[in-house]
This record gives C-alpha cells, sequence and structure tokens, in this order.
C-alpha cells in the first residue's frame, strides 16, 4: 500500500506539474466562461432601437385583383415580420428595376388566390419566402371560398385557424430533453478515456524505452505501479472534468436569464443528480478497463513509435462502442437489442448502460448487474495488465506478438 501511494503521488504530480496538461485546461476553463458570458456582454453592446419599417428590407406586393389588394397587403405584412410589406401601385417592369438596383429586396405579383409570381435579384438557398406565400396564399383562398358558400369573413377565419388542445403526460424519460445533455456527457467520455488512456500508453513506453522501468519493477510490485499509473490519470482527467463543466455550471447560472431563450444549453444544464452519479460510475470504471489496457500494451512497445499501432485495436474497440451510441441516440432507440446486450459488455457498457438510463427506464437489476460487471472487469484487466506489464520490461526489439506474451505470462 505505501508502494501504491508513492506511485500514485508521484504520478500524479507529473500531471499538475505538466504545463501542457495546466495550459490546455486553463484555456478550455476561460475558453467556457467566455461562452458562458457571450450574451451578456453581445446584449450590453447592442443599443436598444426598436425596429421601425424604414430599418425592415422592403417587400413589394403587386396585385392584379383589386378587390384583394388590401387582404393580401395586410396578410403578406403579418406573415413576413422581417420585411416592411408594400403595396406598389407600379408595374411588373418597374418593379423588377427596383429590385436589381437593391431599392426593394423582393416582390409578389398576385395573379389570383391560386398564382403568384416572385421577384428577388439574388435567391438564396435559405430563402423560403415562397413556402410561407404558398400556405398564406392557401389560407387565402379557403377563406375566400367559404364566404362565397355563405360564411361571413370572421366564421371562415375562425373555422380555418382553429386550435386542436393536446396534452402530453410523460411517464417515462423525455429523450428530446434528455438528449443534449446524454450527447455532451458521452462524447466528453469518448475524449477523456481516448486521450488519458493515450497518456498512459505513452508514459508507459517512455519509462521502458529510458531503462527507467527496470528499476522501478525491482522497488515496486507490477500492480502497484499499473494501478498507481491509472489512478492519478483517472484523478487527473476528473479534475480537469471538474473545472471545465463547474465553470461551465457557475457561469451559466451567474447568465442564466440571458440563456432564457435557447432550450438546447439550458437543458444541458438541468441533468438531475441520480444521473450525474451514474455519470462519474460508469466514467470512472470505463476508465480503469481503457487505461489498464493502454498501460499493458504500452509497457510491451519498445519504442514511442510503436503505440499507435499497438493501441489501434482497442481504440477501434472504443470508436465502434462510441458508434453505436450515437447510431441508437440519433435514431431514438436506445432499448435495442444491441444495445441491450452492450450494455452488460464491459468495454461498451460505460456508453451503453448510461445512455440508458438518461433516455430510456432501466430497471434496477440490470443497473446493478452492469455496474458488478465493470467492477470485476475493471479488477480482472487490471491484475492481467500488471502482470503484462511485468513481463513487458524483459520484451525489447520488435514489437512482440500476442502469443510470445501469452507464453511468458506463464512461465511468470
Amino acid at each position: 500500500m505505501k508502494q501504491f501511494g508513492k506511485i500514485l503521488k508521484f504520478e500524479s504530480k507529473n500531471y499538475f506539474t505538466n504545463k501542457v496538461f495546466v495550459g490546455v485546461t486553463l484555456f478550455l476553463v476561460l475558453a467556457i466562461a467566455v461562452v458562458m458570458f457571450f450574451p451578456r456582454f453581445s446584449k450590453a453592446s447592442q443599443t436598444e432601437e426598436p425596429d421601425t419599417p424604414e430599418a425592415l428590407p422592403t417587400m413589394l406586393i403587386v396585385s392584379d385583383t383589386q378587390e384583394h389588394a388590401q387582404a393580401l397587403e395586410a396578410s403578406f405584412a403579418a406573415a413576413f415580420p422581417s420585411y416592411h410589406v408594400v403595396l406598389a401601385e407600379s408595374g411588373v417592369e418597374e418593379v423588377k428595376e427596383k429590385i436589381t438596383s437593391g431599392e426593394v429586396e423582393c416582390a409578389f405579383v398576385i395573379e389570383s388566390l391560386t398564382s403568384y409570381t416572385y421577384y428577388v435579384n439574388n435567391l438564396s438557398m435559405y430563402d423560403s419566402n415562397t413556402l410561407t406565400a404558398d400556405t398564406l396564399m392557401q389560407k387565402l383562398y379557403q377563406v375566400n371560398a367559404m364566404m362565397g358558400s355563405g360564411m361571413t369573413a370572421q366564421e371562415a377565419e375562425t373555422a380555418i385557424s382553429i386550435q386542436i388542445e393536446n396534452k402530453t403526460e410523460n411517464l417515462g424519460k423525455n429523450q428530446i430533453q434528455n438528449f443534449f445533455y446524454t450527447y455532451v456527457m458521452i462524447f466528453a467520455l469518448y475524449m477523456v478515456i481516448l486521450l488519458y488512456g493515450q497518456m498512459v500508453a505513452t508514459n508507459v513506453a517512455t519509462e521502458k524505452s529510458s531503462r527507467a522501468m527496470e528499476l522501478l519493477i525491482t522497488s515496486a510490485k507490477p500492480v502497484s505501479m499499473m494501478f498507481g499509473k491509472v489512478i492519478a490519470s483517472c484523478i487527473a482527467g476528473l479534475i480537469q472534468l471538474v473545472a471545465i463543466f463547474g465553470t461551465a455550471l457557475v457561469c451559466f447560472n451567474l447568465n442564466k436569464e440571458y440563456w432564457a431563450g435557447n432550450p438546447i444549453v439550458a437543458s444541458i444544464f438541468d441533468m438531475p443528480v441520480d444521473l450525474f452519479l451514474y455519470m462519474l460510475v460508469f466514467f470512472i470504471l470505463g476508465f480503469f478497463i481503457y487505461a489498464f489496457m493502454y498501460g499493458a500494451i504500452g509497457s510491451t512497445a519498445s519504442k514511442l513509435e510503436d503505440i499507435n499501432t499497438g493501441v489501434m485495436p482497442i481504440t477501434l474497440l472504443f470508436v465502434a462502442a462510441f458508434l453505436i451510441v450515437m447510431f441508437s441516440m440519433s435514431a431514438g432507440e436506445v432499448d435495442t437489442l444491441v444495445m441491450k446486450i452492450c450494455s452488460f459488455i464491459p468495454f461498451t457498457s460505460p456508453m451503453a448502460m448510461f445512455t440508458r438510463l438518461a433516455m430510456s427506464t432501466v430497471p434496477a437489476y440490470e443497473v446493478i448487474l452492469s455496474i458488478v460487471i465493470l467492477i470485476g472487469s475493471a479488477v480482472g484487466i487490471g491484475i492481467l495488465a500488471a502482470k503484462i506489464y511485468r513481463v513487458g520490461v524483459l520484451l525489447y526489439g520488435t514489437s512482440p506478438k500476442i502469443s510470445s506474451i501469452l507464453k511468458a505470462l506463464k512461465k511468470a
């Protein structure tokens, strides 16, 4: 235990005195703070000037049917609040000249309530004015058709604009509400495990290439060394995440009123406490499993150049788990057979089970079973990684094959 404590302290000190680690953490904390305060700064820099019709781009309405001209102008003005809608008295050619010169943004030439021509100088790929106009003209046509059948204008408007009341009573999880913070947490888990797992492998390989590992292995047990390195990485990762997300949470609460109109951002910071605790459990256990594997691979590499090749199978396995979860989330089907199976496989369950907990209703026994399997797997893989670590000290030259590692493990 004393050896473990010394190794943990030494490895943790390496992380927190590393200028790159500290610099990246401070940069991310500052960037998050700037993003969270941006709406406040943006609103403070804006001058409060009410929108006037003259300040808006002009939209002309040219109507061949004078009996509907006033109704068209009023309807288009209501449907296009970002335009200054004007009923034109000039002809089509003059309207075209105004649009080309930039005096007018666009124009609708109404031939009848079922036909019009839209004029614009440069048609944007995001221009949706015709879609709005189609809905508007359809409504006007229906009102006039009803009036022709004996209904008053008010009765026709009421019949078309009737609002249907509905209520939704959610008895489980709201997938839409939980989607965004689940996505953020899964992505954070993905990035941290890959980043710190690679750091564990690199640190172990560096010790081996400098022959420092041979000295360390004679004075400390492999289990103490492996667990000390991995737990130190986990602590560093947790502190970095707490610093980043803690800053985001504090800054969000300081600027909450400025983010009130953004339901996506608000939902990210509205994570239930129990779900946050589950996230920590799956993050820590998942991190241990992959960090142990990365450390074991790092101990078998003779040179730093061999690390990327050696850890590729582990990285691909983790990326596959990430993609399965992302595809299931995007489809809104997180309780498929594949996701249920992945919830009990230790290499995929940290993300799969957390996603199911966030976006579905999972029986308690499944959650407990998944966590127990993860704990057992983390301990087992850690012990195996420590043995590989001990054997890896003696393996120099070309990258060893799996068969040679297994033979060395049997003799150890």
